[in-house]
């Protein structure tokens, strides 16, 4: 249970750096893992294929590059953070620093991506939480529950078969109706307190871990900034939400009256 950091080289040669970690995690401290930032590993190079697939609650990956692809699949409560070299000459926003397919069927945890993201992103993530610069297209593909902050431009057919989960997307140039599947989801401006809260904080710890200009840039306009965003939601998603609050809205209204019979 004591805090661990642990800093190493990577290569692209090295393939699922985490997984075997995870698993003997969860053999010996159970299905939860442990507390958050138990175990960090900082590590500078170029990761391969299943960089932090099915991380496990308690163990940060930090990594200080760029990554192959299906980085975080399966992703299980861990935290994977992807940075590019203070020293590249490069802007986060316009270049791709992670491949594709990446959160494939992730559950939980986060992931972090100071930079753009290759196609498929987030493709079938379920409950995982992710700020990334940019993608490419089939964003959020048949993804079924989480939360995808997108600051940048994405590719086509966003949101295919989406049914779970919300994305906000920066619509910097007003073309994201135009590159999103409206098949499943509707696009919404971001007008609620707590939908705000929600993106101004994840684009802060976004600012904070990958130390991204993007982000930054962001956050010292964000009154003009948050008019930007598109919230994806969708459709059925959105009326299974409402009939849960209409429910419990209803049980709490029809308590008082109930224990008054039951007592009567």
């Amino acid at each position: 249970g004591e805090k661990i950091v642990l800093r190493s080289k990577i290569r692209n040669v090295h393939r699922t750096v985490g997984t075997i970690l995870s698993s003997r995690l969860v053999k010996a401290c159970g299905p939860d893992g442990l507390a958050d930032d138990t175990v960090t590993i900082e590590l500078t190079g170029s990761a391969g294929q299943s960089f932090g697939a099915f991380l496990t609650r308690g163990v940060t990956l930090k990594l200080t590059g760029d990554s192959n692809d299906y980085l975080g699949k399966g992703l299980s409560g861990g935290r994977i953070i992807v940075r590019t070299p203070p020293e590249a000459p490069l802007v986060s926003h316009e270049n791709i620093i992670v491949g594709n397919t990446l959160l494939y069927g992730a559950t939980g945890g986060e992931a972090f991506i100071g930079g753009m993201a290759g196609e498929r992103f987030a493709v079938r993530n379920s409950g995982a939480t992710a700020v990334v610069e940019g993608v490419g297209d089939h964003g959020c593909e048949y993804m079924t529950g989480g939360v995808v902050v997108v600051l940048g431009a994405t590719g086509r057919n966003f949101a295919a078969g989406m049914s779970g989960g919300v994305a906000y997307v920066l619509d910097d140039q007003q073309l994201f109706d135009t590159r999103c599947n409206l098949d499943m989801v509707d696009l919404e401006t971001v007008w609620q307190d707590a939908d705000k809260q929600r993106l101004q904080t994840l684009i802060q710890r976004h600012c904070q871990y990958t130390g991204s200009e993007q982000a930054r840039r962001i956050l010292d306009n964000w009154p003009r900034m948050v008019g930007r965003f598109v919230k994806v939601m969708p459709i059925d998603y959105r009326q299974a939400l409402e009939q849960l609050r209409d429910r419990e809205r209803r049980g709490a209204e029809s308590t008082p009256a109930t224990e008054e019979v039951f007592h009567g």
